[in-house]
Parts: C-alpha cells; sequence; structure tokens
C-alpha cells in the first residue's frame, strides 16, 4: 500500500496516451508504480507532518485514499488492456541486479549516535515518526529554569544535540538540521519495522537508485551497457557503502534519475504523462538537499539545449515543478531556514566573475526558452557540432583538474586534487579514460536522445571537481561522488567498451569483442575486490544492544545528564539516541566546567520534579561540589567497529571505537570526613579528571593518559596538608621525544617539575602550608594541573595511535 498500489493506480489513470506507456517494459512500469507511490507516500508524510500530525496509521488510510480516488475518477478503468507489453527476458535484467544489491547492501549500519550526520538523519526520521511533526514540541527544554538555561543551551545558538536547533527555549520547539525528505522515509522504515526497519532504509533506497540508473541507461545507450554500467555500480565500494550507511545521497540518485528518465520520456519521446512526474520529482527532490539544484540546473540545461532541436518545455512540467519549488522555497525560508543560511552566504561570497558566469549561463537559457520558434531556426551543422564542442570543453577541463591543477594560494589540496582522488582512489585511470572516450561516443551518437542526462552529469562534474567544499575524510568524501558523477561515469566508460557491440563476424571482431568484455570484467573484479573488506563490516556493530541496555537502567521519571561534547569524550554522542530514539530526559552539559552554584540550584528544582537525577560521562566535566554529592551506579566499557577514515587516503581497516563512561547518581551534599585524599585513576575516576584520554590497564596497573593540561580534582584537602604525590610512567616514550617535564600546579600555583622516567614510580610535590590553608577554605574541590609535553605514536613510531599523549597517571595523593 506505502510502496507500490498508490503509484500503479496513478500510472494506470485512461488520460494522457496511456497505451503509450503501457507499451514500455513490464519491468519499468513495475519501476515507475514504486516511484510514483514513493512520492506520493513521502509528500503525505510531509504534509501531515508539518501540520503536526503524523501517524503511520494515516499514512496507510491516505495511500488507501489515493487509490480509491483514482478508482473513482477513472471510473474503474484501471486496466493497461491489450496495449500492456507481457513480462519477456528482459525483466531478467533488473530482477538480477536486485538480487546482487541485496546481498551487498545490507545488513545496515547500526549508526544511530549523535556527532555525523548520519546519526541526525536516523533520529530525525525517528523523530517524525514518534511525535509526529518537522518541528517538534521537546518537553525537557521547555522546562529548564531560565536561570540555568546557559547549563545546557548556547545564547548564540541554542543547540539542542548536534544537529537539532532550538526555536524557541521557552516552548521547547525543536527542528533537525536537515531537509526531511529522507528522515521521511526513515519514519516510513520505522512505522514498518521499528529500528530495523530505519535502519533498512538506505539500502532500500540504493536498491531503487541502481533501477533508476538502469532504466535511464537503457534508454540513453542501451540495455547491455546500461547493465554493465549499473552492474559495475552495485560492486563499487562508495556505492555497497553508503547504501550500509544513513546518507541522503542515495535517495538522490534514485530521484533524479528518474526524474531525468521522466524527463527524457516527456521531452524527446513525447509521453504527455510523464511531464508532471519529471516535474514533481525534481520538486520534491528540493526536501532533500539543497546541492539538488546541480540536478534541476542540469535539466533546464538540457531543455534549453532541446529547444535548438524543436522542443520545447511541456506547460505541465513547468507548473508542476514551480508548484512544488514554490511550497519548497516556503518550508527552506521558513522552518529550514538554518539549514538555507549556509548555501546563501556561500553564494553571496562568490567572486565576481563566477557571478557574470552564472548569469550569462542563466539569461542565454531563459532566452532559449522564452524566444519563439522562428527566432531559434538552427542548422543541422550546428546541432550535429554543438554536442562535440561540449565534448571538447569536458575533455580540456578534465585534462587542467587531472595534470595541470595544483594547490597554492587561496586553492586548497583536497579541491585541487578532487579529480586525481576519485580517479586514483576509487574509479582508476583506465575507467576514466574509457568514460571520456564514451562521453565522446555517447555525444556524438544519442545527444540529442537526452541532452538534460549527459548535462546533469557534466554540471555535477564540474561543480564537484572544481570545488568538493568538504573535509577530505573518507568515505565520508566519497559522498558527493555517488549520486550522479559515479553511475554517469560508469554508463559513459561501459559505452565505450560495449557500446554498438554485436555478434562478431572475423576473427579481428571475435577479438574486439573479447577485449571489450575483458575490461568491464577487470573493472569488475577490481570493484569487487576493493569493496570485498566493506561487505564484511557492520558499523558500530553491537552499539544498538549496548544503548538499548543503557536505556533499560534509566527510568521514565529520571533525567540524565551527559557530560560536554567540548571534553573530548565520544559519550555525548549516546545522549541523542537516549532521547530521540528511546524516549529518556536527557540534557547535555555545554560547558566543561559548569559553574557550580548554578548547576547545584538547578538540581534542587530538578529533584523535585525527577525521581532520579543521573549524570553518564567518561572523565572530562568539573562536576565534584561540596553542595551536592555524587554516588556511582555503574561503569561501562566497551568497543564497536568503525571503518578507518584518513585525509587523503583510501580506508585501509577496521579499527574500535571504544566508549568508556561512567552513571552517576546526584544526591544530597554528603559530610565531609576527615580523610585525605587518594585517586585511584583509571577506576571510576569520571568526576575527578579532566582533559585525559581514556581508562585504560596495564601490568596491574589501571590508568590514564594526560593531554597537554590535564586536571585532577581533588575533593578533600586540610590546611595541615604538606604534600601531593603523583605516581606515573613516561610510557615508553622514545628518546627521539621532548622528554617528560612534567609541570605541577595546585590552585594555579606550580609545585614543581619533575621528569618522568621508566615505568610507573611516585613523584612528590610540596605544598606550602599558606597554600593549604587557602585551597582548604574555598568550600569546593580544588584544581591539580599537570602540564605535559605530549607526542603522537602514529607519527613517531608508525601505530595506529593518533592521540596526543603526555604521561601515564595511575594515582594521585595528598597528604
Amino acid at each position: 500500500m506505502i510502496g507500490y498500489l498508490p503509484g500503479d493506480a496513478i500510472f494506470r489513470l485512461p488520460w494522457l496516451d496511456r497505451e503509450r506507456r503501457a507499451g514500455l517494459d513490464a519491468e519499468e512500469r513495475a519501476f515507475w508504480a514504486v516511484v510514483l507511490s514513493l512520492a506520493v507516500s513521502l509528500s503525505v508524510v510531509l504534509g501531515l507532518a508539518a501540520f503536526q500530525r503524523y501517524t503511520f496509521g494515516r499514512l496507510i488510510l491516505a495511500d488507501i485514499g489515493a487509490v480509491v480516488l483514482c478508482a473513482v475518477i477513472a471510473r474503474g478503468r484501471l486496466r493497461l488492456g491489450a496495449a500492456a507489453r507481457r513480462v519477456t527476458w528482459t525483466a531478467i535484467v533488473p530482477v538480477v541486479l536486485v538480487g546482487l544489491a541485496v546481498s551487498r547492501f545490507f545488513p545496515p549500519a547500526e549508526y544511530i549516535i549523535g556527532g555525523k550526520d548520519p546519526g541526525v538523519y536516523m533520529n530525525e526520521g525517528i523523530q517524525v515518526a514518534q511525535r509526529g511533526a518537522l518541528i517538534f514540541r521537546d518537553p525537557i527544554v521547555a522546562t529548564v529554569p531560565p536561570f540555568t538555561r546557559n547549563l545546557f543551551f548556547r545564547a548564540d545558538e541554542p543547540l539542542r544535540f548536534m544537529g537539532f536547533f532550538i526555536r524557541n527555549l521557552d516552548t521547547g520547539a525543536v527542528v533537525g538540521q536537515f531537509p526531511h525528505l529522507f528522515p521521511a522515509s526513515i519514519a516510513i522504515g520505522y512505522g514498518i519495522d521499528g529500528l530495523t526497519g530505519a535502519r533498512r532504509t538506505a539500502g532500500v533506497w540504493a536498491i531503487l537508485g541502481l533501477l533508476a540508473v538502469y532504466f535511464a541507461g537503457t534508454r540513453l545507450v542501451g540495455r547491455t551497457t546500461a547493465a554493465a554500467a549499473t552492474g559495475l555500480l552495485a560492486l563499487h565500494v562508495i556505492e555497497v557503502w553508503f547504501a550500509r550507511y544513513p546518507n541522503a545521497e542515495v535517495v538522490m540518485q534514485t530521484l533524479l534519475f528518474a526524474a531525468l528518465l521522466a524527463n527524457a520520456r516527456a521531452h524527446v519521446d513525447g509521453d504527455r504523462f510523464f511531464a508532471p512526474v519529471a516535474g514533481a520529482l525534481l520538486g520534491l527532490l528540493l526536501f532533500l538537499r539543497f546541492d539538488a539544484v546541480l540536478g534541476i540546473a542540469g535539466v533546464a540545461g538540457g531543455l534549453a539545449l532541446g529547444v535548438l532541436d524543436g522542443r520545447r518545455p511541456r506547460v505541465s512540467f513547468v507548473a508542476t515543478f514551480a508548484i512544488v519549488a514554490a511550497i519548497a522555497s516556503v518550508y527552506l525560508l521558513g522552518p529550514m531556514r538554518a539549514y538555507a543560511f549556509l548555501p546563501i552566504v556561500f553564494l553571496s561570497n562568490l567572486p565576481a566573475w563566477e557571478y557574470v558566469v552564472l548569469g550569462v549561463v542563466a539569461l542565454a537559457g531563459l532566452a532559449i526558452l522564452l524566444a519563439p520558434a522562428r527566432a531559434l531556426s538552427v542548422s543541422p551543422r550546428v546541432l550535429e557540432w554543438l554536442p562535440l564542442a561540449i565534448v571538447a570543453v569536458v575533455w580540456l577541463l578534465a585534462l587542467y583538474a587531472l595534470i595541470f591543477r595544483h594547490p597554492g594560494g587561496k586553492l586548497a589540496a583536497h579541491d585541487a586534487n578532487a579529480l586525481r582522488t576519485f580517479t586514483n582512489l576509487y574509479f582508476t585511470l583506465p575507467a576514466l579514460m574509457a568514460a571520456l572516450i564514451g562521453f565522446w561516443l555517447v555525444a556524438r551518437r544519442a545527444f540529442w536522445r537526452d541532452p538534460a542526462l549527459i548535462m546533469t552529469v557534466v554540471v555535477f562534474a564540474c561543480f564537484f571537481f572544481f570545488k568538493i567544499r568538504i573535509v577530505p575524510d573518507h568515505f565520508w568524501m566519497t559522498r558527493r561522488f555517488l549520486p550522479v558523477i559515479l553511475p554517469g561515469m560508469l554508463l559513459f566508460a561501459s559505452a565505450a567498451a560495449l557500446g554498438g557491440i554485436r555478434a562478431p563476424r572475423t576473427g579481428a571482431g571475435v577479438l574486439r569483442t573479447v577485449v571489450r568484455v575483458v575490461f568491464i570484467a577487470l573493472l569488475a573484479l577490481h570493484y569487487a575486490r576493493t569493496s570485498r573488506p566493506v561487505i564484511n563490516h557492520i558499523e558500530y556493530a553491537g552499539l544498538i544492544p549496548r544503548l538499548e541496555r543503557l536505556a533499560k537502567t534509566i527510568g521514565d521519571d529520571d533525567l540524565v545528564l551527559a557530560e560536554s561534547r567540548d571534553t573530548g569524550s565520544d559519550v555525548h554522542v549516546l545522549a541523542l539516541p537516549l532521547a530521540y530514539t528511546y524516549a529518556r530526559n536527557v540534557l547535555v552539559l555545554q560547558p566543561v566546567r559548569p559553574d557550580k552554584p548554578t548547576l547545584a540550584a538547578f538540581l534542587d528544582w530538578a529533584h523535585t520534579r525527577y525521581h532520579r537525577v543521573l549524570f553518564i560521562g567518561g572523565g572530562g566535566t568539573d562536576l565534584l561540589s561540596h553542595r551536592y554529592g555524587v554516588r556511582p551506579l555503574a561503569s561501562e566499557r566497551f568497543q564497536v567497529p568503525e571503518y578507518d577514515a584518513p585525509l587523503d587516503a583510501f580506508p585501509r581497516f577496521v579499527r574500535q571505537k571504544e566508549f568508556d563512561y561512567g552513571v552517576y547518581e546526584f544526591t544530597p551534599p554528603e559530610p565531609r570526613d576527615g580523610l585525605w585524599f587518594d585517586l585511584d585513576v583509571g577506576i571510576r575516576d569520571d568526576l575527578q579528571v579532566v582533559r585525559f584520554h581514556a581508562k585504560e590497564a596495564s601490568e596491574g596497573h589501571t590508568f590514564r593518559w594526560t593531554s597537554a593540561t590535564s586536571y585532577v580534582s581533588i575533593t578533600v584537602i586540610h590546611p595541615s596538608s604538606r604534600e601531593v604525590t603523583v605516581w606515573m610512567s613516561d610510557g615508553g616514550r622514545p628518546p627521539s621525544v621532548v622528554p617528560a617535564d612534567v609541570r605541577v600546579y595546585l590552585q594555579g600555583q606550580l609545585l614543581g617539575t619533575a621528569r618522568v622516567r621508566g615505568g610507573f614510580q611516585p613523584y612528590s610535590f610540596a605544598i606550602p602550608p599558606d597554600l593549604a590553608a587557602l585551597a582548604a577554605g574555598t568550600g569546593d574541590p580544588v584544581e591539580l594541573k599537570l602540564v605535559t609535553p605530549t607526542w603522537k605514536p602514529r607519527n613517531v613510531l608508525g601505530t595506529p595511535d593518533d592521540r596526543d599523549v603526555g604521561v601515564m597517571v595511575d594515582r594521585v595523593a595528598v597528604k
């Protein structure tokens, strides 16, 4: 009902030359039923959520209503009849592609934590499913007393979590960072099969993306070439990785190639039905990502060139797109204005010459689209040479980007090397050469069969290879190549290898055919081998059971404070799914050193509303105070697999992402006893240490590495205290590194410096009597600061450890 029947009913309506589209291959008709159904269902989700009325049940009812409405207005005449082409052997190809994709695109990642885009997308979609709104009310935000808001929210940019903006602190209105089309599909997946269904959404979109590329490619370059290109796409490591990883690019791949196919059916093949379909799909992309405007620009360029060939855009296409784009504009400038801000800033800061070029191109395209037909009489010679001129420009740009473009001045390395990075790490140089040759062949033979598709690939390639605009962090960087550039270039490369291939009649013909097939086979083997490690990897496998176990220890009437994201620990990323997937009451502390009187006042207030107030942290928040007590409840440490993500290099291996945290309960203040301070570092010390690395254990010692500046909260100090002793080890610091000279400060006053050598040894520092008296009279824990020259094991020893480490601290005592 969600994914097939509404679109099938629309496709069968007895208007706009139904017999013409009934003559399409049966497998393409099924594809259009799925795409149209998803367009309807996603529009329903967005529409209901915009008015805070979405539920999964209402979506089902709306889809049923769409099917019934189609049947009523068509008076039951929904049979395609004799004009419908029967299922033939050609249906085997998409079935094989789907089978290949299913074997490679699942199981999906367990990426539901915060901190980066994938977790934001997941929790944004789950919030649509749970709360039924695009902008939803978070009661935790609304109830925080105004005088304590600075503990949790920045005044200049109120964030609920990374990726979730607070629109109004008084009402608790919160909105996700990203446009809601992909989250809407996650909400549908969540309604079908809970968290598992939400995680599988990206894989389903990736399968549909393969089919969209295949059908659009079949129309342009033929079934054999399209099947080869799509098969290579299914084997490619970029496609496999992002089919398992929450991202909007797989959605763009599906909808944009479907829109391109619909556009070609409407404006080249003359099928009136597909004109509003193309307009609606293009407009819908504006609810997905801002760079969808490049796809719209590509289609507009193709339509403008089509006018030169005597084909004008259909009114139904323009009207449909204009209506959807107008709604999208209200959406982007209203609920999503924070998202639209950066693209607006980017466009407003372009160099003057780029404004001139964009203006000239836009005016030329508009003039072509609006000019009367008699004013655009173009000779066949121009139509013949125009595609070749475009090929020449693309070849020159590719040559420049591949050989002559190097970083320097304002040109960043990852921008200058974008085409080389893509070619050397992901595509291969032979494939690029084949793609450039194939681009020439396709432009020469079939440019006017689908100018919009060809121009869209050109626009995306020119833009992203010119300005990638992201940190070169792989696989993160590769998302920009996924929707259009990779499938488009594979279509062109396959066209060079297989275009025009026929049964050979001579020995030379047999040899040429063998060489062509072997080229595709070798490329397939290379892509399959490169992606094999990813096939066997599940990003963050085992994280969800850990989160579920943690969530079960937190009651519905408990409040959780998570440590600040500025501590250097990753514990704060668990706060997002705890709140927005498992519906726990969670707040993230904003400062690393919260104001103790304000925090005490907040805790007094919170204890009147919640059964327990808990803290989750991994060491890094200066939280202790004599105004309240803190009782340890649990300590947890686990690792989940995370794929390597180096800068400017191909990902090489799976590493382990570690989570190390303690769970504590805030209690009433406890009497201060007369015991001396003695801290065993590495055991339930999360509240006593700041700016240390994670807990470790070795050779019978628990310890933490210091960073350049680390702190210990001394909770007990007396006027009679005369000595602080720190048990430290240099951790095998290489001789080539600066010696481990540790400076020790108490309350900002230097106690002394010690050169740490060898294994764990005690290093003692005298406390002046006046300093001891001053520290004892503060009424709060005092700060012990360790300042150490650091070194990076990865740079010195070549190990995977890329931390900046100082010395190992095992114990701290004050007597």
